[in-house]
């Protein structure tokens, strides 16, 4: 009897653990996400489009525009229904941007701005970097830190960090939301990211 008590014990215990990788929690002062929300990029990669996809099925209230900017959130808020959260996905294509005939330096002074006029109207930022590291390290040329930049500029100026765990191998993140006192949400496989956002938009 006590060995099986010891085996339920130890299964439950582990079940516990899997869950807190995907989803840790952070008690009554994980901050909640609400609607409207805005989905952009920080780079032009694939990785907003996934995001796409999950916020439809949940059918939230969002919009996607991969080169938002300052006026979009001004028009938003004439409207009266100005944003209430703005989901940022970094993760840097060169060919996402070339195609889109702007650079990582371009992008940079886009998403600042946006940063700028998210804390004068108080709308809560989501930074999302959901491609893993494949995506860190698939530079086009030896020295290419494009994807790290945009790290740069948005996971220390966020409420919250989402990261697909395999990109924070060498916890780049971790350390970000360390110094920066910011929850730090990971998942393991792309389709745990639903759950990972149910649990903020609930």
């Amino acid at each position: 009897m006590n060995k099986l008590l010891k085996n339920i014990t130890f299964i439950l215990l582990i079940g516990c653990i899997a869950v807190s990788v995907i989803i840790p929690a952070f008690g009554d002062e994980n901050p909640k996400a609400k609607e409207p929300v805005l989905v952009t990029s920080c780079g032009q990669s694939p990785g907003p489009l996934k995001m796409k996809i999950f916020m439809k099925r949940m059918k939230l209230d969002f919009d996607y525009n991969l080169h938002a900017n300052v006026a979009d959130l001004k028009v938003k808020k004439e409207q009266g229904k100005p944003y209430q959260t703005m989901i940022i996905v970094t993760g840097a294509s060169l060919k996402g941007m070339g195609a889109a005939g702007i650079s990582i330096d371009d992008e940079l002074k886009r998403i600042t701005d946006l940063l700028e006029e998210a804390k004068k109207q108080n709308i809560m930022v989501i930074s999302a970097h959901i491609e893993g590291l494949a995506r860190r390290s698939q530079g086009a040329s030896a020295g290419d830190n494009s994807d790290e930049l945009s790290i740069d500029a948005v996971c220390p100026n966020s409420a919250m960090i989402i990261v697909r765990k395999d990109g924070n191998g060498d916890g780049r993140f971790t350390k970000i939301s360390n110094d920066s006192n910011i929850p730090l949400m990971e998942f393991d496989k792309n389709l745990e990211l639903g759950d990972l956002l149910k649990s903020i938009f609930e």
